[in-house]
């Protein structure tokens, strides 16, 4: 059976304990806070490796990605070659009004041309004006931090074993071309040279 007024009393309990300890305010416009890795802020575009494939605007769910391009014929690279024809990008923007943070977008990128950008500042007074052009996606680009380091015991990537394996191959034929051109400049018991 409960005693009458004991969840006054604990509620009473609970405010003096926090009113004799130190409080602690986030000064927010005065010290940025720390965020913890992965946050979600805004999406980064690096230009350079967008195809136009238009995966991400596909995918999207809420339909808040708008891409527009124009084909290129490239010259042949060879005599007597084919032309080529290349997609070229004439707008990429999103509007974060309908953005849901999913991250869809990122994922299905085949050419690592999104990334997610702690920036979390970008409100504005007109709704009309959260959609983003490229020109500011590519700025918030630059915020996007280092990926983490992988785990101590983790298997090295394909990729970066295939490249050490082909550098090792290339510096030993390097080596061994070296020290036969250096064996054969030699004569004499002395190792002068001739």
């Amino acid at each position: 059976m409960a005693i009458p007024g004991s969840g006054l009393a604990k509620g009473l309990a609970v405010t003096l304990r926090t009113m004799t300890k130190k409080t602690v305010t986030a000064q927010y416009p005065d010290v940025q806070p720390e965020l913890p890795p992965r946050s979600r802020g805004v999406i980064g575009l690096f230009e350079e490796n967008c195809t136009v494939c238009m995966l991400c605007a596909r995918e999207c769910p809420d339909w808040c990605i708008y891409i527009d391009s124009h084909k290129e014929t490239v010259p042949a690279a060879v005599e007597g070659g084919r032309e080529r024809s290349r997609n070229v990008l004439d707008r990429f923007a999103i509007d974060f009004s309908l953005c849901m943070y999913c991250g869809i977008c990122i994922e299905v990128c085949p050419f690592d041309a999104l990334f997610w950008s702690p920036e979390f500042e970008y409100a504005e007074t007109d709704i009309h004006e959260l959609t983003h052009e490229r020109d500011k996606l590519r700025d918030w680009m630059w915020t996007v931090p280092a990926p983490p380091a992988l785990d101590p015991g983790a298997e090295e990537p394909k990729e970066v074993a295939a490249a050490r394996k082909a550098a090792d191959k290339l510096a030993a034929a390097q080596a061994a071309e070296a020290e036969q051109t250096g064996q054969t400049g030699q004569t004499g018991p002395e190792g002068g040279q001739a």
